[in-house]
């Protein structure tokens, strides 16, 4: 049986969509909590994008949640633009 994971946030993960368009937020933070639930149920499907931390692309969104596979929980890094600046998050570690 496999042990369900705990997941833990960086204070990098926050969300920021609903000041562009009201809704917009909800649905973003919806895709996130989707993305993250088939993070937890298959943590290594995703690719590794640097050393340990794998990438999750977001399916309707421009996205990606980086997270590392700790012994006890996943660990949100972030969630990056895939676009702008794709690697500001590794001076944040």
């Amino acid at each position: 049986m496999t042990k369900k994971m705990e997941v833990i946030f960086s204070e990098l993960a926050e969300l920021y969509y609903e000041f562009q368009q009201a809704g917009l937020g909800i649905r973003f933070k919806l895709s996130i909590k989707e993305s993250i639930t088939r993070i937890i149920q298959f943590p290594l499907s995703w690719p590794v994008e640097k050393d340990e931390i794998r990438k999750c692309i977001l399916s309707r969104f421009p996205y990606k949640i980086l997270y590392s596979i700790e012994k006890n929980h996943i660990f949100i890094i972030a969630v990056a633009h895939t676009h702008r600046e794709p690697n500001y998050w590794v001076d944040q570690l």
